[in-house]
């Protein structure tokens, strides 16, 4: 089991920052983190111009060290993936994360037909992201079968698994039992990652780990080692933390508070017209990072 790690890219005065950027990188990198993803949605893949993304992917390479580096390569048209995914190359990653962007809906033969180009047209491992509260695409099981035969398919992304046990065993094996043995599952969704893995998912794609490593790397080892209870523990203690991402719409935010609480990037650092956590909002997610010990 690996924690795979997904990092702001932290702006200033609607520039990326990257002095901050990188030095998130190489904090990540020696924590010892299963890999790092830059540009996923907590990365604000989508709100990035070309540049800037071909930037930030050169940067999280250079700075991650032996760590391997994914890089999220959302976009609307086919044409700008592949774009991005030749920008990946350039720049050394270990493999790309392609989320099904989209403003009109799209079908599901649209999304298999995206993920059929994209691995004819590169040899990087490809990830499926599934990820409907930002893509607004859902996925189905028949189209989870289709696109894990494509060649280069390596690991499927999914939503947070049921808070159930039992359930949460019988929903991954059900995705276990239509996709290649070859191609991993990872759970995302925080709150329910130490259930999705105790209930046989192979990785975990983290948010909260790509700004406090610790505690994600604490849930997937006890999970990796059979420690199912001191998973499931973890995570509990944690449940102040998960209930904030709840309540203020996300993650994004909360670590984004995090992460200027801690020092570590400039006030107001995600894109417009995103607005931060107002200060109210602030003192607790502050609050309850010192209850836990998580600075």
């Amino acid at each position: 089991m690996v924690a795979h790690v997904f990092p702001l890219t932290p702006l200033h005065n609607d520039r990326v920052d990257e002095q901050a950027f990188t030095d998130l990188i190489e904090r990540l990198a020696a924590s010892e983190v299963g890999s790092i993803t830059a540009l996923g949605s907590t990365g604000s893949y989508a709100f990035l111009t070309p540049e800037e993304c071909d930037r930030v992917a050169g940067l999280a390479v250079e700075h991650a060290g032996s760590t391997p580096v994914f890089i999220g390569v959302g976009d609307l048209r086919t044409s700008h993936v592949l774009a991005h995914i030749d920008a990946a190359e350039r720049a050394g990653a270990s493999g790309v994360l392609v989320p099904p962007m989209t403003y009109q809906p799209l079908t599901d033969d649209d999304v298999f037909e995206l993920y059929r180009t994209v691995t004819e047209h590169t040899e990087l491992p490809v990830i499926v992201y599934d990820n409907p509260s930002t893509t607004r695409f859902t996925f189905t099981g028949d189209l989870y079968a289709r696109i894990a035969e494509l060649p280069g398919i390596a690991s499927i992304k999914i939503p947070g698994v049921p808070t159930d046990p039992k359930e949460a065993t019988e929903h991954v094996a059900a995705i276990r039992s239509m996709v290649p043995e070859h191609v991993t599952i990872g759970v995302s969704g925080d709150a329910v990652a130490a259930t999705g893995l105790n209930a046989g998912c192979d990785a975990w794609y983290s948010v909260i780990g790509g700004t406090l490593p610790k505690p994600a790397l604490t849930i997937t080892r006890a999970a990796q080692e059979g420690r199912e209870g001191e998973a499931a523990a973890e995570s509990e203690r944690l449940e102040s933390l998960w209930g904030l991402f709840a309540e203020f719409g996300g993650s994004l935010r909360v670590t984004a508070a995090i992460s200027e609480h801690l020092g570590w990037v400039q006030h107001g650092c995600l894109p417009l017209p995103i607005q931060g956590l107002a200060e109210a909002q602030r003192a607790r997610v502050v609050q309850v990072v010192d209850e836990l010990g998580l600075a």
